[in-house]
């Protein structure tokens, strides 16, 4: 890529929307929901992604359905894109009849080479103020990449849900689900509903489950649930995963002595803790407070148990 996108950064966009309750409800009738919503009822979260639609007219779409790049976002010369991945923060409600106004700010523009050809990840950050001001704030990574040879792209392998999960619902994302959710959030993007254009021009094996509708369908089976404890929230795995995105070129897993792998820390907790990352310049650091504080917490909580034994 020869391009230079670093005008771009710090791009912005504001555009307003109403949150209505049919939107809403329309898409927890899709998933089954019967009772519906009202005005003044907090607005389901993540379901901030059925508003702010941006219609384009015939002559305003690309070839798959995106509208035509350039815009707001970066004319990016790579012909596949699709939403990569995410962060948000939802510091308070959102009501149903409330008018939100939503400012996009792109925050990154970079370039990468990797196994896949060439790719550019551009950051988007999203601010939505209500009448109470600020109430999320997301941030969302898209990708643009080379085309891909037909049969290029698996399906993933992944093993059957356990049968007596804690929490588990089943739900068949089947092409009236997909359709409906492509609809309800105007993503005119065709791998999510035309089977021949996914398979024959973006490689893939069938047609793709939106990530933002896994995502919901989650955060939904949750919501469901009572609170049982913070959430622990990491900007990596282990040190090794840091070395490698920063220094490609070295061999970190061999230089490496204390790997900090995050996760084997976080499967030795026995109640919830509270594992922040921070944001700089686009960017989220994680603060390490559990690997900092591990093992005074593990002596404390031994000793409070000794005690109670003792007593």
């Amino acid at each position: 890529m020869t391009e230079d996108f670093s005008g771009w950064i710090g791009k912005q966009e504001t555009v307003s929307d109403t949150l209505e309750p049919a939107r809403s409800d329309a898409l927890r009738g899709a998933l089954g929901e019967t009772a519906p919503l009202a005005v003044g009822d907090a607005l389901p979260q993540l379901h901030h992604w059925l508003y702010f639609w941006n219609v384009r007219p015939p002559a305003g779409l690309g070839a798959d359905g995106h509208p035509a790049k350039g815009g707001f976002l970066p004319p990016v010369p790579l012909p596949r894109r699709m939403w990569a991945g995410g962060r948000l923060q939802f510091l308070q409600p959102l009501r149903l009849g409330d008018m939100v106004t939503r400012t996009s700010t792109i925050r990154k523009v970079e370039a990468k080479s990797g196994k896949s050809g060439n790719l550019v990840f551009v950051t988007v950050e999203h601010q939505l103020a209500g009448p109470d001001g600020v109430a999320i704030i997301e941030e969302q990574d898209l990708v643009y990449r080379e085309a891909a040879a037909a049969g290029a792209i698996k399906a993933p392998e992944s093993p059957l849900a356990p049968a007596h999960a804690p929490w588990r619902r089943d739900i068949e994302a089947d092409t009236v689900l997909l359709f409906r959710y492509s609809a309800l959030t105007m993503n005119g993007h065709r791998i999510h509903y035309d089977r021949p254009y996914a398979i024959e021009e973006e490689a893939y094996p069938a047609l793709v489950v939106h990530g933002p509708l896994q995502a919901t369908l989650l955060i939904d089976l949750a919501a469901r649930k009572p609170v049982g404890g913070l959430v622990m929230e990491s900007a990596f795995i282990s040190a090794i995963d840091v070395g490698q995105e920063m220094f490609p070129f070295l061999p970190a897993r061999l230089l490496v002595r204390n790997r900090y792998e995050s996760t084997r820390k976080i499967g030795a907790v026995q109640e919830g803790v509270l594992r922040r990352s921070f944001l700089r310049n686009g960017v989220y650091h994680d603060q390490v407070l559990w690997g900092i504080v591990a093992d005074d917490w593990r002596l404390q909580r031994l000793s409070q148990r000794q005690t109670l034994v003792a007593h």
